[in-house]
């Protein structure tokens, strides 16, 4: 059992609480049984699982390295208030494009929050993956995976320049869809298509006047009370689904 804080793994495990540690590792800690049961069963590569003093440990865990820390260690790598016991160390892999029909594309989105929502919805809709804009929070934040509850292992996450995916996927046939405010269509009066890339973004400002510029289509939800706007995370499930209808 480990048991100081002064011990090499643990310092490393810390330092993956930070983006600048994960980048540098190419590894990120995820916690929670249902996390570690997702990323067992995905192609993700499961480096180290990590379980506190009093977890047993389960059957399935003993063909990965493993290790048994006491209260204190656990409470020194792990961000949540109430931890469940478990965390893992995950190797970061670089997901190549495997084409598809229907990919969300975020850019900016500045909360963890709305990404992992953003994520988790993109998954449960059957999109083929999600683009990572620059200024987007980084998608392996403690708080991003929680609120991805697993479907960071499910969907194909792409980092990148979105104006460079924009320029590839309509050369490969896509529509661009991108939300506004001004100058945008009502989704329900432009049928589905596909192959199309719906385009969302930052919380407080939308999607940048240069990449709306160069979306095929505008488009809004239309707003019946009094709320200024809706937040981008629901308003993206709105659309995903209504581009499977």
């Amino acid at each position: 059992m480990i048991t100081s804080l002064q011990n090499g793994y643990v310092k490393k495990w810390r330092k993956l609480k930070r983006k600048r540690g994960r980048e540098k590792e190419q590894a990120f800690l995820i916690e929670g049984f249902h996390l570690l049961e997702e990323a067992l069963q995905s192609d993700w590569t499961v480096e180290e699982i990590i379980f506190r003093e009093g977890i047993d440990i389960q059957n399935e865990w003993q063909p990965y390295k493993w290790f048994q820390v006491n209260d204190a260690v656990f409470q020194e790598i792990t961000q949540t208030e109430n931890p469940q016991g478990v965390a893992a160390v995950v190797s970061m892999k670089e997901i190549e494009w495997s084409g598809g029909s229907r990919v969300l594309m975020l850019d900016s989105i500045q909360d963890p929050g709305n990404l992992g929502t953003l994520i988790r919805t993109a998954d449960a809709a059957g999109f083929d993956g999600v683009i990572v804009g620059q200024g987007t929070v980084d998608p392996f934040n403690d708080k991003v995976l929680r609120a991805t509850q697993g479907s960071m292992f499910h969907v194909p996450i792409y980092v990148g320049d979105i104006a460079k995916w924009t320029a590839e996927l309509k050369q490969q046939g896509f529509a661009i869809w991108a939300t506004a405010l001004d100058e945008a269509t009502s989704y329900q009066h432009l049928p589905p298509v596909t192959p199309v890339a719906l385009m969302v973004g930052n919380e407080g400002a939308g999607v940048q006047k240069d990449y709306l510029e160069i979306a095929d289509e505008r488009v809004h939800i239309p707003i019946y009370g009094e709320a200024e706007s809706l937040n981008v995370a629901i308003a993206s499930g709105i659309l995903m689904y209504y581009l499977r209808s």
